[in-house]
């Protein structure tokens, strides 16, 4: 941690006293994921897991901090979301990353599906302003056809976000939210179709 004093040597503006919310709302910039972006991926998800880390009891083990300030988890493998069946993004918002999606075909449910979030995260600091939301409805817009995406119980904020950019989404239909336990999965899996008209390509 760098001092106020050294901060502003380095030209860095001072520290903020109360919270400034941002004047104009950041469009967010959504592109397919790159070998290159392997760092950037792995430092992204770093962040990814911190926030389901509070999800974890506080004698829990689970999503501890190694010697390093880091957690020992699995980071995703850029080739692995280039390969077949599998889209990745990187999210930015004014040419600074922003978070990223995961999609692939493999259901929470064990249905016969065409797409599934399987990872989403936008940093905080655009949270709560519309702009996951908007998001979203870019990467739907690129996948067309039938959905799933799963929430894990414990996990509140998904579990508010998700029916509500669903059904914002403006070519979302036969939206329902599915039992996961019923499959094995720990909370609820929301399910719709954006199918493509006669016009349009199911994968871009």
């Amino acid at each position: 941690m760098i001092s106020t004093s050294n901060a502003r040597e380095m030209g860095s503006p001072p520290p903020r006293t109360e919270f400034e919310p941002m004047t104009q709302l950041p469009v967010p910039e959504i592109r397919a994921l790159q070998r290159s972006d392997e760092r950037l991926l792995a430092a992204l998800f770093q962040f990814y897991v911190y926030d389901f880390s509070e999800l974890e009891h506080r004698d829990s083990n689970r999503l501890a901090l190694n010697a390093d300030g880091q957690f020992n988890v699995e980071i995703p493998q850029v080739d692995h979301w280039l390969s077949p069946g599998r889209w990745g993004y990187i999210i930015g918002a004014a040419g600074h990353p922003a978070g990223f999606a995961l999609v692939n075909s493999v259901s929470p449910t064990g249905r016969a599906i065409d797409f599934n979030m399987s990872e989403f995260f936008i940093a905080r600091k655009y949270r709560r302003q519309n702009f996951g939301t908007r998001a979203v409805h870019d990467i739907f817009a690129r996948h067309r056809g039938r959905w799933e995406i799963g929430v894990i119980q414990p996990n509140v904020g998904a579990r508010t976000f998700w029916p509500k950019a669903i059904a914002q989404a403006a070519d979302a239909t036969d939206v329902e939210m599915l039992d996961g336990s019923v499959s094995g999965w720990p909370g609820p899996v929301w399910t719709f179709s954006n199918a493509p008209t006669s016009h349009e390509s199911k994968v871009p």
